[in-house]
């Protein structure tokens, strides 16, 4: 378990009355113990949880699929063992609950991720305790990085940076969107991401699409490419995204890039401790009307274990929230980017980057390349 986080639970179960919380997300999961237990986030049933006491006690959840993992990941932590195909993971997770001392107890819980039907019936087998949901809680934590976590924050961005632009100067007109994807992700694995989410890839008129694959489309002069991607370690996750051009700009690409850059610079002289984050958001949409481009509903986002975290440079900077604000603070990781998919001529262009919130301002992670310039695809 990871002391600093589990010290910053207690004092969140203190500030909230709790007297425990139980992480069972992955993504929380992982902030608690520091790895993810493979295969959770893929079959929802498979349920591992991270138990945290107000007393500063920790236990483990876990199906016997992974135990192996789980114990050899977190060998001095107790972990209580389900058997998937027999037992009630909600009965023994209650059972469990009861034998820390929690029968009666006020528990957070992500009731945002535990199904419903798991949640009804942990309910009926510890009648006597009341259960809160706490995902806003451990979300609000998560906003402020530690230093462990911004050291691997930035080698992740650093990570999918050199990934796109190595893969981008390995391929030439006639190769296709496929072609790049297979440089990519070799590169992603090679500079040592455990894995990776999110490949975007999309050139010529498929750069106007905002979350699209690669597909068999091959390169032509004067195509515009999109290519970005999250590599991950440890469920951690940095995204960042490049755009190029394949031997030469098509018009009005270059004026459109640069008038993005200077929309990224805007916002790094805004983004400082106290910032309103409506504020900066305000600032890049009306910098993008400089050029009557159209606007987009958010330029920026926490980034983290998830790949979208409050808080939003955007409309609305606490998700579920409209009107809402935020403010910048020390510690804050953050995924910024100044684009437009709809420029009007046939083109989208995005320019993803990494930004750690510092003292006195902000610092760029993903700074592997100078892309102030747009990349170039040989012939």
């Amino acid at each position: 378990m990871r002391k600093a986080i589990i010290e910053r639970q207690i004092k969140a179960m203190a500030d909230n009355g709790l007297d425990a919380m139980v992480s069972c997300s992955p993504e929380n999961y992982a902030y608690a113990t520091g790895f993810v237990v493979p295969s959770q986030p893929l079959i929802r049933h498979r349920h591992a949880m991270a138990i945290v006491s107000a007393d500063g006690k920790t236990e483990l959840f876990s199906v016997d699929m992974e135990a192996s993992t789980v114990k050899r990941r977190a060998p001095d932590v107790p972990t209580r063992i389900w058997a998937e195909f027999t037992d009630d993971a909600m009965l023994v997770l209650a059972d469990q609950l009861k034998k820390l001392g929690l029968g009666q107890a006020r528990i957070g819980i992500e009731m945002d991720y535990l199904p419903a039907g798991d949640l009804a019936r942990l309910l009926k087998a510890l009648p006597e305790a009341r259960f809160e949901r706490c995902e806003h809680i451990l979300a609000r934590l998560r906003q402020i990085k530690t230093p462990e976590e911004i050291a691997l924050l930035r080698r992740l961005s650093r990570i999918a940076d050199q990934a796109i632009t190595d893969a981008l100067a390995a391929v030439k007109a006639g190769d296709s969107e496929m072609d790049i994807a297979g440089h990519l992700t070799r590169n992603v694995y090679a500079l040592g991401a455990e894995h990776f989410k999110l490949m975007i890839i999309a050139t010529g008129e498929r750069s106007v699409l905002p979350n699209v694959g690669p597909s068999e489309r091959r390169l032509q002069p004067r195509d515009v490419c999109r290519v970005e991607i999250f590599s991950v370690i440890d469920g951690y996750q940095a995204g960042v995204c490049r755009t190029a051009v394949v031997q030469e700009a098509p018009p009005h690409a270059e004026r459109i890039w640069q008038h993005l850059v200077d929309c990224k610079y805007r916002i790094m002289e805004l983004v400082k401790p106290g910032a309103s984050c409506r504020a900066i958001y305000d600032a890049f949409i009306a910098k993008l009307a400089e050029l009557d481009l159209p606007p987009i509903s958010f330029v920026g986002h926490g980034i983290g274990l998830h790949l979208h975290e409050d808080p939003y440079l955007g409309k609305t900077p606490v998700l579920g929230q409209p009107g809402s604000d935020a403010l910048i603070e020390e510690g804050m990781v953050l995924g910024f980017e100044p684009l437009c998919y709809e420029t009007g001529y046939g083109f989208g262009m995005q320019n993803k980057d990494m930004l750690l919130v510092t003292a006195n301002g902000c610092e760029l992670l993903s700074d592997y390349a100078d892309t102030d310039k747009l990349l170039v695809v040989k012939g």
